[in-house]
């Protein structure tokens, strides 16, 4: 294992929080979730930096960006990309859609109809997008980081479940404590502008090579065959659950075994520690619980079922 890597994506989360106030667990949260090379669902109200965040990151690993507002008329194609006839040649060529970057911003992303939401789905399972019968890949590294207003809910469409699957982890980012909004104020009082990063001080410190070598050094991460049997057991608890529906499937867990390898790199260890599940288990595992409607009206959350799991199920030793 690199610590030099290590310690530089260390310097990654100092460079974000230049920029973004209070917000530390979604920042980890982000990095963790491009370490292990998954997509991540900021959840929060207007204003509390989720698309500051994104492009914090990306700013500082040096990754193209691209940003959709998704809205109720946007179609496929807006954001695949569509065949376009070409008067002089009299051929049809492909004019490629923002997806075609490292990281797409999906700014409210249940603003937009099923039809729109599930043209993500080839580009965030397979890395690729299918138009007119020709699979075309997408560059690497890909994330897509989709943002959601949790308290609003006119004009919206429900997520599909088999989108939400897709999503390596759903961060909540909540409003800041006093302190570190008049901290927000005061940056602001002094001139920093969320549309200049460069005037906020924010550099890049790695690349999109230094990334892969990370992403590479995360596959080799460990886990004990009793960690492995942990995570089967906190997905199966949450399916046995009276207030659930339909509990983790099995891509949850391996979606929980993703994100805790990528925590165990980060945090310096070669291998996947019982500590690591759990710190990872809310995030990987929230979103893709269905609670029974009669559990809903009794107060019952998602988050309150996968700690009570946490609680219940046995801790290798």
């Amino acid at each position: 294992m690199s610590s030099e890597l290590q310690q530089t994506f260390a310097r990654v989360r100092t460079e974000v929080g230049k920029a973004v106030v209070a917000q530390d667990g979604a920042v980890t949260g982000l990095i963790v979730t491009l370490l292990a090379q998954g997509h991540a669902l900021l959840e929060g109200v207007p204003g509390v930096a989720k698309t500051l965040l994104v492009r914090a990151l990306s700013h500082s690993l040096s990754l193209d960006t691209a940003r959709v507002q998704f809205t109720p008329d946007l179609m496929p194609g807006d954001i695949t990309g569509s065949l376009v006839y070409d008067a002089k040649s009299g051929e049809f060529d492909f004019r490629a859609g923002p997806v075609f970057t490292n990281v797409l911003l999906a700014d409210e992303i249940n603003r937009t109809p099923p039809k729109t939401q599930s043209a993500l789905l080839e580009a965030m399972e397979e890395r690729q997008v299918s138009v007119d019968g020709v699979s075309r890949a997408l560059p690497t590294p890909f994330l897509v980081a989709a943002t959601m207003n949790p308290v609003e809910y006119e004009g919206t469409y429900t997520l599909p479940e088999a989108q939400l699957d897709r999503f390596l982890m759903k961060l909540t980012l909540d409003l800041p404590p006093r302190e570190a909004e008049v901290e927000v104020l005061s940056r602001h009082a002094a001139g920093f502008s969320p549309r200049d990063l460069r005037a906020a001080g924010v550099t890049p410190v790695l690349g999109p090579d230094d990334l892969a070598r990370a992403q590479a050094e995360v596959a080799r991460v460990g886990a004990s065959p009793d960690v492995l049997a942990y995570m089967v057991d906190l997905a199966r608890a949450t399916r046995e659950s009276p207030s659930v529906k339909i509990g983790v499937s099995p891509r949850g867990s391996t979606a929980l075994l993703a994100a805790s390898k990528a925590w165990a790199w980060l945090t310096g260890f070669d291998h996947v520690t019982p500590d690591h599940v759990q710190a990872m288990a809310l995030p990987v595992l929230r979103h893709r619980l269905q609670l029974r409607p009669e559990a809903e009206l009794e107060g019952v959350d998602a988050d309150g079922i996968v700690r009570s799991v946490l609680q219940q199920v046995r801790v290798p030793l």
